[in-house]
């Protein structure tokens, strides 16, 4: 983001939808407290959007919202729950959140819970993308497989006509690969605008892909930035979508510290935890695995096949190999 954005631009909330049941998932847990390279999927979409100084940050909980509530507890963001009683989808979500923004005057950055891989870069972009302006805009991207995901509709003149969810989709419509991930920017009037969201649709629920024609109707613009890296985009649906999310976060995890000059004998057996941090000059031998909030202080060298979990590894220090400890 440029300075001269940051400076103009209107203030900003970022509303989080995480009120998913996560049935795919087969698991206890709530989807978004599935971990991804040492931390909760919520923590790494929270994480993201922080660099871009929201005002206010809200969470939409709904299943098992006691347990996100609890593990987020002190983070500094507002919880409200959704009132599944008055309807369903990311429409309502979006109008629900509006009790957590009271007296909040704003552009609205509204972002999925179970986006783990999003990219500050790409939200700083799409703030960009609106500036000071009225209207919205939102993250479009050509996935290999669109299924079940909603396409994005261009008009004669290549700009936004519309964004069509598979269930409603013509077979014509439903052969389009530029999706719609779920990433928007709004501006002040969204909860005003909101208020006429219908669930008069094949699902039965309010969708929030309905915004687009609101405003493109009321004359105002809808910008659209096109993310080329499909796997940025990724939502976490199922275990397999998981471990996905996973291997893509490590493996952005080892080319940072390997930048930062960090000697790995085998990257690819190599695993480290997003709250590692590794001092100058440190060696990972083969098959190393750092967890927590390790820390490896400079010119340390870690023995191969060590598993190290919140320790403190002293300068120059030498871990042998097969050490197993925790701090």
């Amino acid at each position: 983001m440029t300075e001269g954005a940051a400076t103009s631009r209107p203030p900003l909330a970022v509303v989080v939808l995480a009120a998913g049941e996560g049935k795919r998932m087969r698991s206890p847990l709530p989807k978004v407290l599935h971990e991804a390279a040492g931390r909760p999927l919520l923590e790494h979409v929270l994480r993201a959007a922080a660099p871009l100084a929201p005002e206010r940050t809200v969470v939409m909980v709904g299943f098992a919202g006691d347990e996100v509530r609890e593990r987020f507890a002190g983070s500094g963001v507002t919880f409200v729950t959704q009132d599944f009683s008055t309807g369903y989808g990311t429409g309502h979500a979006l109008r629900e959140s509006a009790k957590g923004l009271q007296g909040f005057e704003g552009n609205v950055l509204v972002l999925n819970g179970d986006g783990p891989l999003l990219r500050t870069r790409t939200l700083a972009a799409l703030v960009d993308t609106l500036g000071a302006g009225s209207g919205m805009a939102l993250v479009t991207c050509r996935f290999s497989d669109p299924s079940g995901l909603g396409r994005v509709v261009r008009g004669p003149d290549g700009r936004l006509a519309a964004i069509v969810e598979e269930k409603d989709a013509t077979p014509e419509q439903r052969a389009i690969t530029e999706v719609n991930p779920g990433v928007y920017l709004f501006d002040a009037t969204v909860f005003a605008r909101a208020q006429a969201l219908s669930a008069d649709n094949a699902a039965g629920e309010y969708y929030i892909t309905d915004l687009p024609r609101f405003y493109l109707e009321a004359g105002e613009r809808v910008e659209t930035l096109l993310v080329d890296d499909e796997t940025e985009l990724l939502g976490v649906n199922d275990k397999r979508q998981l471990a996905l999310a996973e291997a893509v976060l490590r493996e952005r995890i080892r080319r940072r510290w390997l930048a930062e000059g960090v000697t790995m004998l085998d990257p690819a057996t190599t695993y480290l935890d997003d709250g590692v941090e590794l001092g100058a000059g440190v060696v990972l031998e083969q098959g190393v695995v750092l967890r927590g909030a390790t820390r490896v202080g400079d010119g340390a060298r870690v023995g191969a096949y060590s598993v190290l979990t919140d320790l403190e590894v002293a300068p120059a220090a030498y871990i042998l190999p097969h050490t197993v400890r925790a701090g």
